[in-house]
């Protein structure tokens, strides 16, 4: 028979970054916070994901600068030394021990429960045998997965996810990826620097589909000089791995478009050592008790701008971060963590929220209309808000400005032969920028100053008074305002 153990005043499930953040706000208020992990303390980011893919793009984007500045190319045109940039790797993602997280909530006074937490009704929740009751709110934080679409072959082949990419002991002599979102060209770029022969596989026409076309045209490029073959238009629709350490060899249908000189549109296939499958992501909510609160297992959370789950009654389930579905990103869930604390905090005082309304302290307004992203490939593409194309879906009057970065003085101070572009989408009934993207070597740093100018919707006619340092990069602001103003 299970044990009930002492009430809480907030239980969360899952110890990565959002988690972590719901409990710190929550106990900052003042309430009694317990936290549940079946894994690592920290999270996806910390050891699969953000961290160490990080850690391995990092020397691959700084000696691809270094080669291109006077005095420093020929010091950096050798390979990169795959085994430090691995160690590397190893150090930033901890070495795959949680200790430093786990003082970090001893000291913040949070209680850690080890183990896979289910809820077991409402506002209880159950570790093994241990039942823990909740007095405000359990918030479920517990991220996505990767999913494996249901390729005839793939799950016997033992493909790579986004989890083996990123902690990889060793360069596979072949890679081929399967997809062209983020993950796929970030880990195409690491790996093809690492020494790997890297193939790209994209079932669309391009790369990067969420952002502007000129993103994914420009890392293309890049990708196709590193020496990366890159595949559009094509399907897999078998996969094959005869023996356990042997080459998979995956089977493609190709479209006119897609198809390399020779192929007949059908029955292509590519051998490789290493298969990685980048296409889609599924909340991490199979086993954790929804049907004992009437949800569907396996479900994304639907919650409100407090991250409040909308389908359960009496105000006490919230679904923070990738299982809400609206921005799988760990900054947004780190966002939406601080909002969604801060929610649970007011109502367990009886605090009116007043102020649910767009970007208030219990909104996560930013899910929909600033959303930054940077990818860290080479050249870097960042973005934050809406592209041209969706700002005119949602209705927008817009007029769209581009400007070549590398024309600027500070981007051919930072590399010969700087090539990158801006835009940004002005909302003409209103004059403030809906979104912004750059492309560029070390673009993800100007990011922030354009998210500042989204969320705060600052006039254009104010931004004009915002001088860029010169001679820097940033100094495409000036441009890109020059010409909407003619």
């Amino acid at each position: 028979m299970a044990a009930t153990e002492a009430t809480h005043d907030v239980l969360v499930l899952g110890a990565g970054p959002t988690g972590e953040n719901v409990a710190d706000r929550a106990h900052a208020a003042g309430l009694s916070v317990a936290i549940m992990e079946s894994e690592l303390v920290g999270g996806e980011c910390s050891y699969w994901a953000c961290m160490p893919s990080k850690a391995l793009l990092r020397p691959v984007t700084a000696r691809s600068e270094a080669r291109r500045v006077p005095g420093l190319a020929d010091a950096a045109a050798g390979p990169l030394d795959a085994p430090a940039v691995l160690g590397h790797r190893d150090a930033f993602a901890s070495y795959w021990k949680d200790d430093g997280q786990v003082r970090w909530l001893e000291t913040a006074g949070i209680e850690l429960v080890r183990g896979h937490a289910r809820l077991a009704g409402p506002r209880q929740v159950a570790v093994g045998d241990r039942v823990l009751r909740a007095r405000h709110a359990v918030a479920v934080c517990t991220g996505s997965r990767p999913v494996l679409p249901g390729i005839p072959g793939l799950a016997d082949a033992r493909p790579w996810t986004s989890r083996d990419a990123t902690s990889a002991k060793t360069v596979p002599g072949r890679l081929v990826v399967v997809g062209g979102g983020v993950v796929g060209v970030e880990m195409a770029t690491a790996w093809r620097a690492l020494g790997a022969s890297v193939t790209l596989l994209v079932r669309g026409d391009g790369l990067l589909p969420r952002m502007e076309p000129f993103a994914g045209h420009l890392v293309a490029e890049s990708l196709a000089e590193a020496g990366v073959f890159l595949r559009t238009g094509v399907e897999v629709t078998e996969v094959r791995r005869e023996a356990p350490d042997g080459p998979v060899t995956v089977v493609l249908e190709s479209t006119a478009s897609g198809a390399p000189e020779g192929a007949t549109g059908s029955g292509d296939e590519i051998v490789a050592d290493e298969l990685l499958i980048a296409t889609g992501r599924a909340p991490r909510t199979d086993d954790l008790g929804l049907e004992t609160v009437g949800l569907a297992p396996g479900s994304w959370l639907r919650v409100d701008d407090s991250c409040l789950v909308t389908d359960v009654p009496g105000g006490w389930l919230y679904g923070v971060g990738d299982v809400n579905h609206r921005a799988l990103l760990t900054h947004q869930g780190k966002y939406q963590a601080r909002i969604a604390g801060a929610a649970i905090a007011a109502r367990a005082r009886n605090v009116p929220i007043l102020d649910h309304g767009p970007w208030g302290a219990h909104a996560a307004t930013a899910d929909t209309a600033a959303v930054p992203q940077v990818v860290f490939s080479d050249p870097e593409a960042a973005s934050v808000g809406l592209t041209a194309a969706a700002a005119e879906r949602a209705g927008h009057r817009v007029r769209v400005i581009d400007q070549d970065i590398g024309a600027v003085a500070g981007a051919a101070l930072y590399t010969d032969g700087y090539r990158g572009r801006a835009r940004m989408v002005v909302d003409l009934d209103r004059e403030v920028l809906l979104g912004v993207t750059f492309v560029g070597p070390g673009v993800g740093e100007l990011l922030h100053s354009a998210t500042v100018a989204v969320v705060g919707e600052i006039p254009i006619e104010r931004l004009w008074h915002a001088v860029p340092a010169y001679p820097t990069i940033s100094e495409v602001w000036l441009r890109l305002l020059e010409s909407y103003r003619g």
